[in-house]
């Protein structure tokens, strides 16, 4: 079939990282395209021509999951390493690094309002944690196995989780409980996100399955099975009419919420697909897979103005208004002319000019908040920004307190200060360093005993229903 005006077309890729791409996601004023992948770095690209991409260097093991912050002055990342980094995206590259979980961390997602950050972890808990005084707030436990993704509704009032447990759960921020829970799984859900009006969660399956919830009624409203092997992501168009999921059976697929069909079928990636994200206008979407390639697409088929999006889905915020199953997805006219076929879509059999971005990568070794036992060779500070980089986190440092960022080739180390010429002397630093560590340790601890405590819990649960469940036989025997 030939190729329409409306159908999603493939306009670049982007080539830089050495392996698998694990996580895409679009800056909000969608001219910068942040990557993850399982060569420990993370990758910033610009759509500007001739643009250098900047890799930065800090991570330890895979990057499991990328995001901005609502207003893109942050990216956060998380990582096998166990940690979560908060970077700021531009060429210094500073970042800042949390340490709470004990095992990896597998993702990391803002609140709407930027104030708070959920990361998900193989350690079975959900942390949440504030960004304007950038501290660990509280857990969530209840899973019993490995937490996939934890993502925020639209609101910030509830937190959605998805599990190796088989289970999917709800969880309300005000009182941290859980208020919700699915488990109709085979296998078990690889990601979840909420629809852009929030009264809806979409499960990408390890079966093959992609499921969208009503979380006001409990309700399975729709169910696709479309793709010949695991859903690894999806991602909702602004709109909430249309889902792009992304399948380790190579393919990306684009779903219309409103008539429940797949409408295309996108062919690019050689190998599984882990990744995909619309941008926040919709206008493009971006893929990443097994085969260390990005590969962003022009929409075309329901270009929306995002704001006006936004104003309309603010309505629908809330739970004070009774569910009706026709409000679920705003009502637009369909711009498909009737027709009912899916459209398969194979860039690689079209003979176009594709424009190909492979540009020259600056490596940023990131200088983090957290000590680490590495040296790490400085350059002679100015005036108090010793001070700056020791007691400050560098994500909310002044321009005047930035310390210089170092790239591979390092200076001659002769330019290294003397311990007379530094504001703050070696032994001071090397005490707060050590202070710094211990922090950490005793962090981790509290995570774990906090852990424990919730499982005692769990088992004193359980023990006292099958003791009440005896005492009913023994009253009824008797």
């Amino acid at each position: 079939m030939a190729s329409s005006p409306e159908d999603p077309v493939l306009e670049r890729y982007f080539k830089g990282h050495k392996a698998a791409i694990t996580s895409v996601d679009f800056s909000p004023n969608g001219k910068q395209l942040a990557t993850g992948s399982w060569d420990t770095f993370l990758m910033l690209w610009s759509f500007r021509p001739q643009a250098r991409a900047f890799r930065y260097v800090g991570h330890k093991d895979v990057v499991t999951s990328v995001q901005f912050s609502p207003l893109g002055n942050l990216l956060a990342s998380a990582s096998r390493d166990r940690t979560i980094r908060l970077w700021i995206p531009d060429k210094r590259g500073k970042s800042s690094e949390f340490k709470a979980h004990t095992a990896p961390v597998r993702s990391v997602d803002f609140s709407a309002d930027g104030q708070f950050l959920a990361t998900a972890s193989e350690d079975k808990s959900i942390k949440v944690w504030n960004m304007y005084r950038q501290r660990f707030l509280y857990s969530l436990y209840r899973h019993t196995h490995w937490v996939r993704c934890a993502k925020f509704s639209p609101d910030g009032r509830l937190i959605v989780s998805c599990s190796e447990d088989k289970t999917i759960k709800i969880w309300d921020t005000t009182n941290k409980q859980c208020v919700n829970n699915f488990s109709d799984f085979v296998g078990f859900a690889n990601f979840v996100a909420f629809n852009p009006n929030g009264t809806c969660i979409a499960s990408a399956g390890s079966d093959h399955t992609v499921k969208i919830w009503d979380i006001r009624v409990n309700k399975l409203l729709q169910h696709y099975q479309v793709h010949s092997g695991g859903v690894n992501c999806l991602s909702f168009h602004p709109s909430g009419n249309y889902l792009i999921t992304a399948s380790s059976d190579g393919t990306l697929k684009i779903l219309d919420l409103l008539e429940g069909r797949l409408i295309y079928t996108l062919q690019g990636h050689t190998g599984p697909v882990f990744t995909v994200s619309f941008s926040k206008g919709g206008e493009l979407f971006t893929s990443g897979g097994a085969d260390a390639q990005v590969l962003l697409w022009r929409t075309n088929f329901d270009e929306l103005n995002y704001k006006d999006i936004s104003k309309r889905n603010l309505k629908r915020l809330h739970f004070d208004s009774p569910p009706h199953l026709l409000d679920i997805y705003p009502r637009t006219p369909h711009p498909h002319e009737g027709r009912i076929e899916t459209v398969e879509i194979n860039p690689k059999l079209d003979v176009i000019d594709l424009q190909t971005s492979t540009p020259p990568v600056v490596d940023i070794l990131s200088f983090d908040s957290t000590t680490t036992t590495e040296t790490t060779v400085r350059t002679l500070p100015d005036k108090g920004e010793e001070i700056c980089r020791y007691f400050l986190n560098p994500s909310l440092m002044s321009s005047e307190c930035s310390p210089t960022i170092l790239k591979k080739k390092t200076e001659d180390i002769s330019d290294l200060p003397s311990e007379n010429q530094r504001s703050i002397p070696l032994a001071v630093t090397d005490a707060l360093e050590h202070i710094m560590e211990q922090l950490n340790v005793l962090t981790q601890t509290v995570s774990i005993l906090e852990q424990r405590l919730t499982l005692t819990e769990d088992k004193l649960k359980d023990c006292l229903e099958n003791q009440q469940k005896l005492f009913n036989m023994i009253q009824q025997k008797i």
